[in-house]
Order: C-alpha cells, then structure tokens, then sequence
C-alpha cells in the first residue's frame, strides 16, 4: 500500500485556460485560411514583434548566422547530430520491405515509403531548444523525407544563432524565423510564400501543442504533447541527491511539469524533499522549478519494487528514470512510459541533449498507446498485392463473393465472382443476358 510523502496540488488542469487557448488557436488557424501570408505576418508582429521582409532565410543569411556562432557550439552540434542520425540509421535498418508469396501465385508486400515534406517545429521564448532541431530534422532526413521545412521563433527580436545553425547542419531545406500558432498554421495549410507539408513534428507550447491538435487529420503531426515530466522510481540503494537533482532538471521546464518519485524507502523519500528546498533557494530556473515542484511534485513510498513498477505504468510517465540495484529489470517489468533512463549514469537530461535517441516523446498519459517520434513516424507504411495465378485467383473470387455476401456487399462479391468465373468457370447468375 503506497503512501504520499508529497502530494501534487495542482494536478486538476485549469478549464479555462484550456478553453482561452483553444479558442486564440482556433481564430489564428481561422485567419491563416483566409488571409495566408498577410495573417502570418500579422501574428508574428502581434506575438512575437517580428515582420522582417521575407520569414524565410536565404543562403547568405544563414552562412552569416553560421559564421558567428562559436567553434565550440558548432563541434558539440555536429557530436550531438551524429548520435541522433546513428540511432535513427537503426531504427530505419530494423524496418524492411518484403514481399512474400502467401500461396500460389499470390504475392503480397509491403513497402515503407517517406512523406514527401515535413514541416519541423523547433521552440524558441526563453529555452532556445537547438537539440529539437536535431531531433525533428535529422531524423525526418534519414527516413529520406525529400524535404524538411523548419520553423523557430526570434528571441526578442534576435535571430536565435544557434538554433538556425543546427537547423541547416541537421539538413533543413528551408529555415523560417517564425514561431507559434502562426508558424504551425502556416505549415500544415500553406500560405502564398510557405508550402503546405505532409507531417508536423517538434514541441512546443500549450497554443503550438493545441494547434497541432486541431490541424490533425488535415495534416499528420508526430504525437499530442503536454508539459515535460519526470518520474523515478528509487530503492534504498539510490543517491538522494542525485534523485533531487533530476527531479530538477525537468521541473525547470515549466511550471506545469509534473515531477515523481516512487520509492521504497521512505527515508530516502524524506531526504529528497529536503535536498529540492535546498537546492530550490539559489537554482537560476526556481521560478519555473519552484512551482512545478510545488503543485505537481509527488513522492510516494510503496511496500516493494513489484508496486513501484505497478504504479509508475498507471502514470504512463514522458520519462521514467530507474535508480535501483538492478534498473534493467524494469525493462521486463514496465510497459507504459515514453523513455526509460536505466541506473544513475543515465540522466535524463542525456536523453533531451546528447545522447542520441529522440526527445520529442508521449505525455499526459500517451504512453498507454504510443511510443515518441522516431524515424518511423516520418514513414508510410503501404502494402500491395498482385495475383498472377488462375487458379488461386478463382479459388479467392469464391471465397470473397461469400465473405462479401455475408455483410450484404454485392458489389463486392460480384467482383470476386467475375474472377471465379473467368478464370474456373463458376456460374454468374447476375450478368446481364447481353454477355
């Protein structure tokens, strides 16, 4: 039976902030339809005070932008970027196109196709996310997506110099200085200057996720995301500290960002919520992790490792980070998570930064029912078939007119009928006498 060292005071979300976004979102989307560009623009002035002669850079500005960033960043992108395009080169490698020959003369197959433009959203305001840009671009290119169309906001009216280098260095075949519900609108409807994409992918905001929502099925998108989250799972072999700290490192990214940690010693669970006040009083993002970490933290003791595993898959946490004697096990034990951080040499933050497997993954309980972007996300899926065999052709053409008739679908049990007849001589009461 678990007990609540630290409840979460702010778990039941605020309806009418929903409802205000939902609403704003739905009039941008609106207007974007009608006017196009001159929306756009309008927008991006309202919002963001910016309305440059053209949104979208051109070589020249970019090779600019590129040469003032210091050698250093430019080395750490390229580290990062070969991790991300490695992982993802696998994941594709795991995919395969067959084709089979099911019986006689029947060929079934299957071919997994890329969309032809992606449009990658990477967030700007006060965390310039550049590893979004790793994320979304380079896997979208190694899927073999033709063309990649990014956007991200100016901060406070400066080109973000690092985030538009890893952009271009990722393979972006167009970089738009534009952000919010502006820029998602502009991309999944297309507007005289900004072409219209096939998939949305990257984070955002609560008004990017919400306009990201409204245009799905218009548009595909990689997955509904909310506020980051943290869950860890603890025995008494973990370092309090080390605990403390990483239920910081993902509180700092708002004030919504849900921060858990399920235990099984509570003198562990009493030790980390004395080292978060601690380390709260001088951390330069508290006013984002000081509140996050008052309405949304939690910590709960259980009797066993069996319950915390339980518990943590009803949570169906964005991350789950496993500080145990032995984090592998959760591997066989837990189904429900975005991503799992195994021992205490594997952060989360590596995941968001630098490691090389995808940040953009599953929150609010999305994780019952999807995994995060990879690069599948940016593959179609398509299959085929061909009959070249007479005889299995008639034998499917019997079996379909039944199967059709079944569910009252004469058209479709004439067309199976037609093979039977064609190729085994099987009667066709219904044709016409004229045949």
């Amino acid at each position: 039976m678990s007990q609540h060292l630290k409840s979460a005071i702010g778990a039941n979300q605020d309806a009418a902030r929903l409802e205000a976004v939902r609403t704003t979102v739905t009039g941008v989307i609106d207007d974007v339809r009608r006017r196009g560009d001159a929306a756009v623009r309008a927008y991006s002035e309202k919002f963001d005070n910016w309305s440059p002669e053209r949104f979208r850079l051109d070589a020249g500005q970019i090779e600019k932008i590129v040469a003032s960033v210091p050698d250093q960043v430019i080395a750490d992108i390229h580290a990062v970027q070969a991790r991300v395009r490695a992982f993802a080169q696998h994941q594709k490698d795991s995919l395969r196109d067959f084709e089979v020959e099911t019986e006689p003369g029947v060929f079934l197959g299957q071919k997994n196709i890329p969309v032809a433009t992606a449009g990658a959203y990477v967030p700007g305001g006060r965390y310039p996310l550049v590893a979004s840009a790793h994320m979304t671009v380079v896997t979208a290119k190694v899927a073999g997506v033709e063309r990649v169309i990014a956007c991200t906001p100016p901060i406070h009216g400066e080109i973000p110099a690092a985030t538009v280098t890893a952009l271009h260095l990722a393979g972006a075949d167009e970089i738009l200085l534009l952000g919010g519900t502006q820029a998602v609108a502009a991309m999944a409807i297309g507007t005289e200057t900004i072409g219209k994409v096939d998939l949305l992918a990257g984070p955002g905001n609560a008004y990017v996720a919400e306009a990201k929502r409204q245009l799905f099925g218009e548009v595909g998108i990689d997955l509904f995301a909310g506020p980051t989250e943290i869950l860890i799972i603890a025995d008494e072999y973990a370092d309090p500290f080390v605990v403390a700290v990483d239920l910081l490192s993902q509180a700092e990214h708002g004030p919504d960002s849900p921060a858990v940690l399920i235990t099984t010693s509570e003198a562990l669970g009493r030790r980390v919520i004395e080292l978060v006040e601690e380390l709260l009083v001088d951390m330069p993002t508290a006013d984002f992790a000081g509140p996050a970490w008052r309405d949304h933290g939690e910590v709960v003791v259980v009797a066993d490792l069996d319950e915390a595993y339980a518990l943590a898959d009803r949570y169906a946490s964005e991350h789950v980070q496993i500080l145990t004697e032995s984090p592998r096990e959760a591997l066989d034990r837990m189904r429900n998570y975005g991503a799992l951080f195994l021992g205490e040499g594997t952060c989360v933050s590596y995941g968001d930064k630098v490691i090389g497997t995808n940040h953009t993954l599953p929150t609010r309980g999305a994780a019952n029912y999807t995994g995060g972007l990879w690069v599948g996300k940016y593959l179609k899926t398509v299959t085929y078939q061909e009959v070249v065999d007479r005889a299995s052709s008639a034998a499917l053409g019997e079996l379909c007119g039944r199967a059709a008739r079944v569910e009252f679908f004469e058209g479709h049990a004439r067309s199976g009928d037609v093979r039977a007849h064609k190729y085994a001589g099987a009667p066709l009461p219904w044709a016409p006498a004229s045949l």
